[in-house]
């Protein structure tokens, strides 16, 4: 990154910065939104024998948590490759 530019470093870390943002929003609907504020709706729908609310908060958002940090590394990679930072 030494050779880059002030205007592509500030360009990529406000990509990051974005990403991240995006992320955390998704994971905080799925966490909070759907394990507590709609969980009375999300329970009227069965889900593998359960409630749908009672899975969200209690495996949906481990499981969605897990899957943005496989979406964060891909993006990264690509955001990466975009800045001419990939480790290749």
């Amino acid at each position: 990154m030494a050779s880059n530019t002030q205007n592509e470093k500030a360009a990529y870390w406000r990509e990051n910065i974005v990403l991240m943002l995006k992320l955390l929003s998704v994971w905080f609907f799925v966490s909070f939104g759907c394990g507590i504020l709609l969980v009375d709706e999300l329970n009227l729908i069965p889900f593998f024998g359960f409630k749908l609310g009672f899975w969200f908060a209690q495996q949906g958002a481990i499981y969605v948590f897990v899957a943005l940090i496989f979406v964060y590394v891909h993006q990264m990679n690509k955001l990466d490759k975009k800045y001419g930072l990939d480790e290749e």
